[in-house]
């Protein structure tokens, strides 16, 4: 896919709907998400995410009582090579109330996309239209605009 090779060498913001929509096999985005966790897995680039990913994947699950699949995305996050999951720290919590202040973004998407930014991401995935098509030195990527 040619917008992964964009990606080759650099880092990756990854945000929660991508990583549930592989772990879980969304058959609307697996052909696009697949190819994106595999070329990571071949360490074509590395990614960090936000403790926010965690939070947000693990509610349906445990809310269902599906210890099987919570444990799937603790595996990923915790487990995977090439990705970091980094927690908030005050320098993020600054960053993101900066980025709520001057997009109007909700807090755990600032949270998010200030992750991105202080781990040192130039890319950001997504498929949330409702955060900034681009930021200072962060490229947002839709799932949705990617595949057309």
């Amino acid at each position: 896919m040619q917008w992964i090779n964009q990606l080759q060498g650099q880092i990756v913001g990854l945000d929660t709907a991508p990583l549930i929509y592989f772990v879980e096999e969304n058959q609307t985005y697996l052909q696009m998400v697949d190819p994106f966790f595999e070329a990571l897995g071949r360490g074509e680039f590395t990614v960090v995410t936000s403790a926010v990913t965690l939070l947000e994947a693990l509610v349906q699950p445990l809310r269902r009582g599906d210890t099987m699949l919570a444990q799937q995305y603790r595996d990923i996050l915790f487990n995977q090579e090439g990705l970091t999951m980094i927690e908030v720290s005050p320098d993020i919590a600054e960053t993101a109330a900066q980025l709520r202040a001057i997009h109007n973004i909700q807090s755990l998407d600032a949270i998010q996309l200030a992750t991105a930014i202080r781990g040192g991401a130039a890319f950001f995935l997504t498929n949330d239209v409702r955060l900034p098509s681009s930021l200072p030195g962060l490229t947002v990527l839709l799932l949705d605009e990617l595949s057309s």
